[in-house]
């Protein structure tokens, strides 16, 4: 059993009990407010960024129960806000090239209606 196993006493032990229930529920928050457009989708990345660093950086080699977990949940949820915009720009790029095939195909039909009369 390694120590990450233990349950810590505390807020760190509820934080670590709940890490990622919290980091899924604030990804997803954090997510609907970048598709309602009260987020900018860059400011997502840099949130990541920043969070993914303060883990590394910081989190990783607390002593602190409750650093470590709280730096943890905060760089999940910000890489799993990461998946919104980039779902989202995938989307877009699906729809529109769906839109230009159509396009395509409906020149093609037309022109090939236009020679038959």
């Amino acid at each position: 059993m390694s120590s990450s196993d233990i349950a810590q006493p505390g807020l760190g032990g509820l934080l670590q009990r709940h890490r990622l229930r919290s980091s899924f529920w604030i990804a997803a928050v954090e997510g609907l407010l970048v598709v309602v457009h009260v987020f900018p989708h860059w400011l997502v990345f840099v949130l990541a960024a920043a969070g993914l660093g303060a883990w590394i950086y910081t989190g990783r080699s607390s002593s602190s129960g409750l650093v470590r977990q709280a730096s943890w949940i905060l760089a999940a949820s910000q890489l799993l806000a990461i998946l919104v915009p980039l779902v989202l720009f995938i989307a877009k790029t699906i729809a529109y090239a769906v839109v230009v095939i159509i396009a395509i195909v409906a020149l093609v039909v037309l022109f090939a209606e236009r020679g038959k009369s």
